[in-house]
C-alpha cells in the first residue's frame, strides 16, 4: 500500500448484486443502491477517490481476480476495499476476500451492511476481515479515510469494529444517529453505470429519501438494527420535503430519460403529515408517475385521493400472510383483515394498481394457512402479488422462533430454496405455493365475482386443488421451473434488447387495469 500522507484515500467499494437463485446467470446492468451510492458522496465531498466493483453474477475465482487486477491496477491499488455485505451473499464475500488476500495480503478489508449490524463479529472473524462497519456508514469511513490520508491511528473510530494484529477484537462505541438526513449530500449516481441499470432500460428510477422503520415486524432486521444506536428512538428518518424534490430534482437532472420513480423506502407514508406535505409538492413540482411501499393501518381516503392526483399510479404493500393468528402472532403486524380490505377498496376507487408482497414457509405455517394468504389477495383483487419464501436473517426475532422449534437445518442454509425444515409444511409444498401464487389468486378472483352457490361449489374444488391430498405437488413445481426460466429469459430478453417494447407493453398492461377500476 502505497504511502497516504498528504493524499485522499483511493476506495474500492465491491457490490455482490446477485440473488441465491439467479447468481449463475450473467445480466447486464445490475442494480442501484442508495447505501453505497451515498458513502461514495460523503467520501468524494472529504476529497477521497471511490469506484465500484459491481459484481452481476456469482463469479469464478480466474474471472475474479482478473477483474480485480484491473480494476486495482488502473487506480494504483487502494487504501480501502469496503464490501457490501448480504446475508445470503456471505458466504460468496467469505470466498471473495479470501482470492483478494491470496494476491494483495497487505490490504485493508472494511464489511459493512446489514449482515454487519446484525452479527458483527461473525463477518469480523472471517479470515481476512479488518474492519467492520455498524450501522450508517457514511461518516465512521469518512474518518477512518481522514486518519488513513492524515497518519493517524484510526482504530478508536466510533462504529468501527477492528481486528487488531494479536487476533482480538476491539468494539468501539456505536456513534449517534443524526436525525437530519439534508446534511447528507445527494447521492453519487454517478458511482452507478446509471444508464445501464435494469431500472434504467426501462426510464425507472429508483430513489430512497428516508432510513429505518420504527415498527417491529419480527421478520425484519429493523428492530436489531434500531437497538444499536443509543439514541435510537430517531431511527427512522426522512429528508425533508424539500431535500426530497431537490434530490429528485439532481437525478432528472442527470438523467432527463427517467419517466418513473420508484420509492423504495421502508414505509413511504410512515409519518402522515410529512408524506401529505410530500406528495403535494411532488404534483406540483415533479409529476412523475410513481410508486412506493405503503402501509395499511396509517392510510386515509383523503391521502389515497392525494396520492393519485401526485402521479402513483401503483403501490406497493406488504400483506406477508391472509392469516390474522400468523399476522399477530408471529409477525407482528397488527392489521385486520377488514383494514385490509377496506385500504384496498380506496385504490380501486381511485384507479391505483396494486402490488402485494407476501410470505410463504413461515415457521408454523402449513399449506392451508398459506392459501389463507391466496384468497386475502384475491378478496382484494391485487393487480400483482409478488411470493417470497421466509428467509430467517439471524438477529431477527422469527430466526430465534424458527431455531427454537428446531425449524433450521445444520449446516449452510443460504442456497436452500426452503430455508425452514417444517414437517408440517415439506418444501413441496412451499415451492408449489409460490410457483403458483397469482394462477391461483386469479382463480379466486372468479370465484368471488361469481353469484351464490356457483361461487361456493367452484371455491371449495380450488381449495382441493391447493390442499387435496392427491395434488403432485413435487411434479407440478418441476413443471412451473421449467416454465419460469422461459418467462424470465423472455422477460430478460425484453428488458436488455428491446427495453422500449417492455415498457410499451408494461404501459399498456397498466392502462387496461386502470380503465377496468375506472
Amino acid at each position: 500500500m502505497a504511502d497516504l500522507h498528504e493524499r485522499s484515500a483511493r476506495v474500492l467499494l465491491i457490490y455482490p448484486d446477485y440473488t441465491d437463485r439467479d447468481c449463475t446467470r450473467k445480466s447486464s446492468g445490475g442494480n442501484y443502491m442508495e447505501g453505497l451510492a451515498s458513502i461514495s458522496a460523503v467520501l468524494k465531498q472529504g476529497g477521497h477517490n471511490v469506484k465500484l466493483m459491481h459484481l452481476l453474477y456469482l463469479h469464478t475465482e480466474e474471472d475474479f481476480k482478473q477483474k480485480f487486477k484491473k480494476c486495482w491496477e488502473a487506480n494504483d491499488g487502494f487504501d480501502v476495499i469496503g464490501i457490501s455485505v448480504r446475508t445470503t451473499a456471505f458466504p460468496d464475500v467469505r470466498t471473495y476476500i479470501k482470492w483478494i488476500k491470496q494476491e494483495y495480503p497487505d490490504s485493508f478489508i472494511l464489511c459493512g451492511g446489514y449482515h454487519c449490524t446484525l452479527v458483527p463479529d461473525e463477518v469480523l472473524a472471517a479470515e481476512g476481515v479488518d474492519c467492520v462497519c455498524v450501522g450508517d456508514g457514511e461518516y465512521p469511513e469518512l474518518e477512518l479515510c481522514n486518519r488513513m490520508a492524515a497518519g493517524k491511528d484510526y482504530t478508536d473510530i466510533e462504529s468501527l469494529y477492528f481486528k487488531m494484529s494479536d487476533g482480538s477484537f476491539k468494539h468501539n462505541p456505536i456513534a449517534p444517529l443524526f436525525s437530519d438526513l439534508d446534511r447528507l449530500p445527494i447521492p453519487d449516481f454517478d458511482l452507478f453505470d446509471y444508464d445501464n441499470l435494469e431500472s434504467s432500460k426501462v426510464n425507472t428510477a429508483i430513489a430512497v429519501v428516508s432510513r429505518g422503520c420504527f415498527y417491529n415486524c419480527t421478520y425484519c432486521g429493523n428492530g436489531n438494527f434500531r437497538k444499536v444506536y443509543p439514541n435510537r428512538k430517531i431511527y427512522a428518518r426522512f429528508r425533508s420535503p424539500e431535500n426530497a424534490i431537490l434530490y429528485l430534482k439532481t437525478l432528472i437532472a442527470k438523467h432527463p430519460y427517467i419517466k418513473f420513480i420508484n420509492f423504495r423506502d421502508a414505509i413511504f407514508n410512515m409519518f402522515p403529515d410529512w408524506f401529505d406535505r410530500f406528495i403535494e409538492m411532488y404534483k406540483n413540482e415533479i409529476g412523475l408517475p410513481c410508486t412506493g411501499n405503503i402501509r395499511f393501518d396509517i392510510l386515509t381516503e383523503d391521502t389515497v385521493r392525494k396520492m393519485k392526483e401526485a402521479g402513483f399510479y401503483t403501490i406497493d404493500m406488504g400483506l406477508e400472510s391472509g392469516d390474522p393468528e400468523m399476522r399477530f402472532k408471529y409477525l407482528r403486524r397488527y392489521q385486520t383483515d377488514e383494514m385490509i380490505i377496506r385500504c384496498s377498496n380506496w385504490f380501486h376507487k381511485y384507479g391505483i394498481a396494486q402490488l402485494t408482497y407476501n410470505i410463504i414457509g413461515l415457521p408454523y405455517e402449513d399449506i392451508r394457512r398459506a392459501l389463507k394468504t391466496i384468497k386475502l389477495n384475491a378478496r382484494i383483487r391485487s393487480d400483482r402479488v409478488i411470493p417470497n419464501i421466509f428467509y430467517p436473517y439471524e438477529g431477527t426475532p422469527l430466526f430465534e422462533i424458527s431455531k427454537a422449534a428446531g425449524f433450521i437445518p445444520a449446516g449452510d442454509f443460504t442456497k436452500r430454496r426452503v430455508p425452514l425444515v417444517q414437517p408440517q409444511f415439506p418444501e413441496e409444498q412451499v415451492l408449489f405455493i409460490e410457483g403458483y401464487f397469482m394462477h391461483f389468486v386469479r382463480r379466486y378472483k372468479w370465484a368471488y365475482k361469481m353469484s351464490g352457490r356457483i361461487g361456493k361449489v367452484y371455491e371449495k374444488w380450488l381449495d382441493c386443488r391447493v390442499t387435496g391430498k392427491r395434488v403432485p405437488y413435487k411434479f407440478l413445481v418441476r413443471w412451473h421451473d421449467r416454465y419460469a426460466a422461459v418467462r424470465n429469459m423472455f422477460r430478460d430478453c425484453l428488458v436488455n434488447h428491446m427495453p422500449k417494447l417492455y415498457l410499451k407493453l408494461r404501459m399498456i398492461k397498466h392502462h387496461k387495469r386502470a380503465d377496468k377500476k375506472a
